[in-house]
């Protein structure tokens, strides 16, 4: 997953996981597109863009008429839930209208909106804009037909309405075409753009929250971060406990002593509660939750290093080096603490799972970095908009899941480990 985070999916939908403005295009709340598989087909959402459009350029009476036309396969039991249409064309003084037009499966054709753009701020100006489902002026537009359906029909829910059969009041199958088409009135003018969004209820792998963020790419941009932070934090609190440890255990009396006391200090301080006060008061940024992980979590394996150094001081080999002369560090760094590297190696597996727990305990209850994603802040934000009161179970059993998944991972991993470098255990 992290590798694919960061080959396949565009950084810069990291960068603007909090901008709204950036994921407008997106679903509000839309359920997993896989869950069409199951029950009644939900319409799935849409975006074309003017890539995949038609377009057709004609004249007349020196005016430029250029149509874009998108064919859409709609084949679903529910209506749309809303729709968007794009456009972007760049003129001079005299303004282009926009005319937008609907060709239904059974071959009725409704205008749903026509307009002229804004006047031009001078010079060629290049103007850009949306045109909403609930816009009042495809209202106007439709109030005329709505005499073609045999039952009363709302023209200001145009979604239903466009979709609608004309004889029941069901959902009508099949190719829709939606035309928009650009009077110019200047040879220089020009479409650069336009496209349709037809709103679904159902979107991508894991679906969006209701920001319109698409939960797959937070969730796999999550991976690496937890990766980060359960690493960094592992493997620096580990070597920290390992080497005070050692030093405590092989220097032995008052250094052993003090040592100990300012272990046992950090072993019983209540380690949530100080982590949330250090969020409030320092910082919330990734890499300060990343030292404040690491200030609590060396304690464990200091007290184990200091245990083992005390029997390996006293072998032969460490006595002997003594006698040859060599310093304390030396003795320290070259005889002692290889003997405990592959325990070391373990300790670092099975302590990954804690730290991306803390970093997850702390973005659910708000204090994590909110400009990152997470898994505990997507937690956070579901917890906020009520997503398991309102039955939106992907915006919470993923990242859970996944939290659940990777602990279980590292810690199968240090087992593992424990096991290969610690075999008399494994015996008894």
């Amino acid at each position: 997953m992290t590798i694919y985070s960061v080959v396949a999916i565009p950084l810069e939908s990291y960068r603007q996981w909090n901008n709204p403005n950036f994921w407008i295009d997106l679903p509000k709340s839309a359920a997993p597109a896989w869950t069409n598989l199951v029950g009644a087909k939900a319409p799935e959402h849409l975006v074309m863009r003017s890539g995949s459009a038609q377009v057709t350029e004609t004249f007349d009476g020196g005016i430029k008429i250029v149509t874009h036309s998108y064919t859409v396969q709609f084949d679903y039991d529910q209506f749309p839930a809303d729709f968007m249409l794009l456009y972007s064309a760049r003129y001079g003084s005299t303004q282009p209208a926009l005319q937008t037009d609907v060709m239904r499966p059974d071959g009725k054709e409704f205008r749903i909106y026509f307009a002229s753009l804004p006047p031009a701020q001078g010079g060629q100006n290049v103007f850009s804009s949306r045109v909403f489902s609930t816009d009042r002026a495809v209202a106007e537009s439709l109030r005329g037909d709505v005499g073609t359906f045999s039952y009363p029909q709302d023209p200001s829910r145009p979604q239903v309405m466009l979709f609608s059969d004309a004889n029941e009041s069901k959902p009508l199958k099949g190719t829709y075409v939606f035309r928009e088409t650009f009077y110019l009135f200047d040879g220089a003018d020009s479409v650069e753009d336009s496209g349709i969004i037809l709103g679904g209820k159902v979107y991508g792998v894991l679906g969006t929250d209701e920001l319109r963020r698409d939960l797959a790419t937070g969730i796999l941009w999550a991976a690496p971060v937890a990766l980060f932070i359960g690493l960094t934090v592992s493997i620096a609190s580990i070597l920290i406990g390992l080497i005070y440890g050692v030093v405590a255990g092989y220097k032995g009396r008052r250094t052993d002593e003090g040592l100990m006391r300012v272990n046992d200090i950090f072993y019983s301080l209540p380690t949530l509660p100080l982590l949330v006060i250090l969020s409030v008061t320092v910082g919330r940024s990734i890499f300060l939750i990343t030292g404040f992980l690491v200030i609590f979590g060396w304690v464990g394996m200091a007290k184990i290093s200091r245990s083992l150094a005390l029997q390996i001081k006293n072998l032969q080999y460490v006595e002997a080096a003594k006698l040859m002369g060599q310093s304390d560090v030396r003795i320290i760094f070259r005889h002692i603490i290889p003997q405990l590297l592959p325990l070391t190696f373990a300790s670092i597996a099975i302590a990954v799972p804690s730290a991306i727990l803390g970093e997850a305990a702390l973005s659910f209850l708000g204090l994590g970095d909110p400009s990152i994603p997470t898994w505990g802040q997507i937690l956070h934000d579901a917890n906020s908009a009520g997503a398991a009161v309102r039955g939106l179970w992907w915006w919470i059993v993923p990242p859970g899941l996944l939290i659940a998944i990777t602990g279980l991972a590292f810690a199968l991993i240090g087992n593992a480990l424990d096991a290969i470098v610690n075999p008399r255990s494994k015996r008894m």
